[in-house]
């Protein structure tokens, strides 16, 4: 029997979560079929599990965006909500990267670009990208290849 892709699992968990009537998990499940959704209406496509990842990611991010406005404007409340979001979609990402191997990868990039000035960023973040595309803050990635490069 062959793995269950990645939308698939997403749609047995909100299937669970009405089953236990989990209201705050079941509300970011739907949310994320809802971005899947769109693509693939969108695009006339049936989104892969890479797809699904790029999409999850950006979701993340987005939702890292909007706690550093609502903290901003002090409203821990909705700050609270969708960081409990984050942690639901990120039960579907995979296994994040610890700093040192992401180190390991940025450096490998760089050896295999032969990059040699921050003029050569581009050609290292076209090598690191595919590799930590939902595994790793992309804003992270760029400051240590920057730091790496600089």
């Amino acid at each position: 029997m062959t793995e269950q892709s990645l939308k698939n699992r997403i749609s047995d968990a909100m299937k669970d979560a009405m089953r236990a009537k989990d209201k705050a998990r079941l509300g970011a499940i739907r949310l994320m079929l809802a971005d899947l959704k769109k693509v693939e209406i969108n695009e006339r496509i049936e989104v892969d599990d890479a797809r699904v990842v790029t999409i999850l990611d950006k979701m993340v991010k987005q939702r890292r965006d909007s706690i550093q406005q609502y903290e901003a404007a002090e409203r821990q409340e909705l700050a609270d909500r969708e960081q409990a979001e984050i942690e639901v979609i990120q039960e579907f990402l995979p296994k994040a990267l610890d700093e040192d191997e992401l180190r390991s990868i940025v450096d490998e990039a760089i050896n295999n670009s032969g990059a040699a000035s921050m003029q050569d960023m581009g050609k290292v973040m076209g090598l690191v990208k595919p590799q930590v595309t939902g595994r790793a803050d992309m804003g992270q990635v760029s400051a240590l290849v920057k730091s790496r490069l600089g």
